[in-house]
């Protein structure tokens, strides 16, 4: 059957760069810096093993029933409480539960998103959000970032000559930066969507995983201080703080906005899984969710400084880096002219893998910039892995 007759927007969508990788990374004796994926070691076997004991015995029957699509109310409550602890104050009725992060960007880009509306990202940001918006047919538009996050200098004069309809941002220990938005920056960033009328997507995947003992308010909190609640939707995951293979993540959405995200959620998958709901409802109610991001937190902070002091010690003459306050990516960029895309033959041929940074551009891709993953790897592994690219380099 000829491909015309698949839809033209989907002429262009490339298959994730990162899931190419992927296949490579699971050959034998080659070391992955590539996907974000949490170290499965880490997953609290034990409580969900409670939790769903839990689920089986307690409201079983809700557990494997159709449920609201806005997702159920239980679990919207231990959410709301959760937000607490990270400053949002939120209703129940403001949370809408989805299939992870993805599915938020998603329904959000359908329910906001004309062909052509322009949408203003990070250069570089979040490979999977570039999907979704490209898919949305945006007119994409890049602002850079440094050791502060976004240049919201830059999106203002941006903002003087173009009209924007939203900015997407992952303000915090950003994938694949690694870099966080300063206090000033944020303020700065939602004074402006009011004064040009934007609509801000925070994207909050990380925020938990913190190394340092800062805390960082979220965007949607400076929107209530400022009064500018409309403006900020926020989206957020259990997937890197419990297990991603459960698929729940969940949007803040302000009430302009719910109903249509409510129907497009229930075209989209009816709700999200009610035994995925529910086993992530019992292991919140089991309070055991704050050590595990402890542990998690601990786990990843002492990964991150060795793959750093590796990096700066073998390869510190050929990359600079900013080192990350959290999260699970650190971001390289090769002082002299490289191709990742092209070098990656290289290095997969000397056993270690990474993602080559042009893919999380929109338009002007800087080739010699590379993400690094130091969170399912061992410290061994992550040493080892700098050697592989120092003699690769060779």
């Amino acid at each position: 059957m000829s491909h015309n007759k698949i839809a033209n927007k989907l002429q262009n969508l490339q298959s994730s760069a990162i899931r190419e990788l992927l296949k490579h990374s699971k050959m034998d004796g080659v070391i992955s810096l590539g996907g974000g994926i949490p170290d499965p070691n880490l997953f609290d076997r034990e409580g969900l093993q409670i939790a769903m004991d839990n689920v089986l015995t307690h409201g079983w029957k809700d557990a494997f029933q159709y449920g609201l699509s806005e997702g159920s109310p239980e679990l919207r409550g231990a959410i709301c409480q959760l937000m607490k602890e990270r400053a949002i104050s939120c209703d129940i009725d403001d949370v809408v539960v989805t299939s992870g992060s993805q599915q938020s960007l998603d329904i959000l880009a359908r329910a906001l998103i004309n062909p052509g509306d322009v949408v203003v990202v990070e250069r570089p940001t979040y490979l999977a959000a570039l999907q979704v918006l490209q898919l949305a047919e945006a007119n994409l538009m890049s602002v850079g970032t440094d050791g502060q996050g976004m240049i919201v200098d830059e999106l203002e004069a941006l903002l003087k000559t173009t009209s924007v309809k939203a900015v997407y941002i992952v303000p915090t220990f950003g994938n694949p930066g690694g870099v966080t938005l300063t206090e000033q920056r944020r303020q700065q960033l939602v004074a402006l969507s009011q004064r040009y009328d934007f609509v801000i997507i925070e994207d909050d995947p990380y925020g938990e995983i913190n190394f340092t003992d800062k805390t960082f308010t979220p965007l949607i909190s400076w929107a209530a201080e400022m009064g500018v609640s409309d403006n900020v939707i926020y989206t957020s995951t259990f997937s890197k703080i419990l297990a991603p293979g459960a698929r729940v993540g969940w949007l803040v959405v302000p009430e302009w906005l719910k109903r249509q995200v409510v129907n497009l959620k229930q075209a989209t998958d009816l709700h999200t899984s009610s035994l995925s709901q529910s086993l992530t409802y019992h292991y919140l109610n089991s309070g055991r969710l704050a050590d595990q991001i402890a542990l998690i937190r601990q786990a990843y902070k002492q990964k991150c400084l060795v793959l750093s002091q590796h990096l700066q010690n073998e390869l510190g003459d050929h990359l600079t880096f900013h080192q990350p306050m959290g999260g699970m990516f650190l971001w390289a960029k090769f002082k002299y002219e490289m191709n990742t895309t092209h070098w990656l033959q290289k290095t997969l041929s000397n056993g270690v893998v990474y993602v080559p940074g042009e893919f999380f551009y929109c338009n002007e891709p800087d080739r010699s910039t590379l993400r690094m993953s130091y969170v399912s790897t061992t410290e061994e592994n992550l040493k080892e892995a700098v050697m592989r690219l120092k003699t690769a380099l060779n």
